[in-house]
């Protein structure tokens, strides 16, 4: 896929498979709603889940994006990075903002709204992760082959 195409992807697509590594090295894999800082994948969790006692123990994660039903339509980005921790109030009550987002499909909007997701933040550590390689792959574009 062309850097375009898979930043549409990213953009469109609402959740993605978080891959950690457990303590024994065995990966650890759960489904997250997920925002975008600058392309980058973004999503949070409470402080105390595994997924956040790997990444403190070791940052290295996959982030898997697919969308298809059919073979012939499988489309996917598979981003091995490692994630930053991020401790700022501010900083992840956006992110948090835009994981609401996703997970409504709509803005997260209104007093109400905004006062929930300010309330679960403060339990709450994000991560931004740096991408240090990038997979992706498109069936629709096999034609006859598949």
């Amino acid at each position: 896929m062309s850097e375009e195409e898979i930043a549409g992807l990213l953009r469109d697509a609402r959740k993605l498979q978080l891959g950690t590594v457990n303590p024994d090295g065995t990966p650890h894999l759960v489904t997250m709603f997920y925002g975008l800082d600058d392309g980058r994948v973004t999503f949070w969790t409470y402080g105390k889940s595994q997924k956040a006692r790997n990444i403190e123990r070791d940052p290295r994660v996959s982030c898997l994006i697919e969308t298809g039903e059919e073979y012939a339509q499988l489309r996917g980005v598979l981003v091995y990075g490692k994630a930053q921790t991020v401790e700022d109030p501010a900083a992840v009550l956006e992110i948090g903002l835009q994981v609401g987002h996703r997970m409504t499909g709509a803005p997260v909007e209104g007093p109400e709204a905004r006062a929930s997701v300010e309330h679960t933040a403060r339990k709450r550590v994000g991560y931004v992760v740096e991408p240090l390689r990038v997979v992706s792959w498109d069936h629709r574009k096999l034609g006859d082959s598949v």
